[in-house]
């Protein structure tokens, strides 16, 4: 294929260039880069490694974000955006590869394998189990997961393709994925990370987590945002009633004074805070605080109900309370974990080198901290506060105008969804941020592919490649500030010298660039 002969990039591209470019990137995606109709995060160029948050077979594709739903999501977008069906029929092929995996439960798991169970329980037993820092991928459950929005992004997208057109084919699993979400609902409101429920996987002194209330990668909330949407899409009145469960168990899981935070889990039997991964500890964590406290802010916006602002000025000074005495240089503001009773920041560190040899711990000490997850956050509780002044002083009856909860009759869904912001873990999105929507930086895009039509980006993240080498049982070396262990780990790591490849984040976010480009100079 030629390059895409695309304008200087001070020349404000045309309709007609950005359109071939937007249709060159995507047919690259879908002809060259899909198997089975679905995706991974990032692949090199000559294809020969590929990844999600974990390197992947090649008869993989991820469901997690950015993967198969979110490029479902796009091409969903692109199709309103030009009202070409390439881009529809490309979401439909997304769409019959979620489905092909869809676990019987109605959920998803954090990828499928069109190789088969044995193929997927190979992958655990060799990628998985030696990726030493990435817990969830050491041991294969064979349910579905709601963590890292897999599960959510796959039922959104379905929710979207089945109302587009209302095309029969998609209700069955859109169907299947609902159930899934009401019966894995506990009674209080909340939902396991993993469902089916399973007890099977406990390790370094610590339960099975999986079947905790969890609010970690905002399980709850993904959850409510996709029954939402079937309430106002549907008129499903079961996932209306689900929606104001989920919603109080926020209110329960609230702990009192004097601490009247958030934890990432909680035991089902009596609402006590719970760890999970050995490197969460027990502990209330400040980031899902801030969380829960928009949560709850939202919520009074779909529903006008002031028992969700009741609590949240006590939850705002208790964060007030607890941050640093000053932001660290790069802005954060609060510990991630304060020990419960005392209001003591923790922190955790690890030693050793491998899944064989190594192991988590906490402690009291600020000093050489995790690199590969956050031992503090930055933390808006002025922006907070400041939104629910305004949510406290206004007509309920204004505040909830535009709620889908309070509309009578079906409620259109958004036009858009992908997004340049992707919260992920893919190491490579996260180094590569959308840029504004400008003429130039809609030209450097549609000048910027290359002659076999994709977008070559820097895969920032990498991992030592599986080879059967028996992970050493004494560390070589200081481990305890990297992303990475010995040779022997599989962990992704940033590298410091990438390679040029194909992302699949990267081109989510570029397509939504030239997408918002279009309809700005419309």
């Amino acid at each position: 294929m030629l390059a895409f002969a695309g304008p200087a990039a001070a020349q404000a591209p045309t309709t007609e260039q950005t359109l071939a470019a937007m249709k060159t990137a995507t047919r690259f995606m879908v002809e060259k880069v899909a198997y089975n109709g679905g995706y991974v995060w990032s692949y090199t160029a000559d294809m020969s490694r590929r990844w999600g948050e974990l390197e992947a077979k090649p008869t993989m594709i991820w469901v997690q974000p950015p993967g198969t739903p979110t490029m479902g999501h796009l091409f969903l977008d692109a199709y309103h955006a030009t009202g070409d069906d390439y881009y529809y029929r490309a979401a439909e092929k997304a769409a019959e590869a979620l489905i092909w995996g869809q676990h019987p439960s109605g959920g998803w798991h954090y990828m499928i394998d069109f190789g088969g169970e044995a193929s997927m329980k190979d992958w655990y037993a060799t990628y998985g189990q030696n990726a030493w820092r990435m817990e969830e991928f050491q041991h294969y459950w064979g349910n579905a997961t709601f963590d890292d929005a897999g599960t959510s992004e796959a039922m959104q997208f379905l929710l979207r393709l089945y109302v587009e057109k209302r095309d029969p084919r998609w209700r069955p699993a859109l169907e299947k994925a609902l159930n899934f979400v009401l019966e894995s609902q506990y009674p209080i409101g909340g939902w396991p990370q993993r469902y089916p429920l399973k007890n099977e996987f406990s390790h370094h002194g610590k339960p099975d987590y999986t079947s905790f209330i969890t609010f970690n990668d905002d399980v709850a909330g993904e959850n409510i945002k996709f029954l939402v949407m079937a309430y106002q899409a549907l008129g499903d009145a079961r996932a209306l009633e689900a929606v104001n469960r989920a919603m109080n168990s926020f209110l329960v899981t609230q702990q009192g004074q004097p601490q009247p935070g958030w934890a990432l889990q909680y035991t089902v039997a009596d609402l006590k805070p719970a760890g999970a991964r050995t490197y969460e500890p027990t502990a209330l964590a400040t980031h899902t605080t801030a969380n829960n406290i928009t949560q709850l802010m939202n919520f009074y916006e779909l529903t006008g109900d002031t028992r969700y602002l009741a609590r949240v000025p006590e939850a705002l000074d208790w964060l007030d309370k607890v941050k640093l005495a000053k932001p660290r240089p790069d802005g954060r503001t609060h510990p991630t974990y304060i020990e419960i009773g005392t209001d003591r920041p923790i922190y955790v560190h690890r030693r050793g080198s491998n899944v064989v040899n190594g192991e988590y711990y906490w402690d009291y000490s600020d000093q050489k901290t995790l690199a590969h997850y956050g031992a503090w956050r930055k933390i808006d509780v002025a922006g907070m506060r400041a939104r629910y002044e305004r949510l406290r002083t206004s007509d309920p009856a204004e505040v909830t105008k535009d709620s889908p909860l309070m509309a009578k009759g079906l409620v259109p869904l958004p036009k858009y969804f992908a997004t340049r912001d992707l919260e992920t873990s893919d190491l490579n999105i996260k180094a590569q941020k959308g840029s504004a929507v400008t003429s130039d930086a809609a030209a450097k895009l549609v000048a910027g592919l290359n002659a076999e039509g994709y977008w070559p980006t820097p895969l920032v993240a990498t991992s030592n490649p599986y080879t059967g080498a028996t992970p050493p049982a004494k560390a070589d070396k200081d481990y305890s500030t990297t992303h990475v262990g010995d040779a022997t780990d599989t962990s992704p790591y940033p590298t410091d010298k990438p390679v040029l490849g194909i992302s699949t984040g990267a081109y989510v976010q570029n397509m939504t660039t030239l997408i918002d480009y279009l309809d700005r100079a419309r």
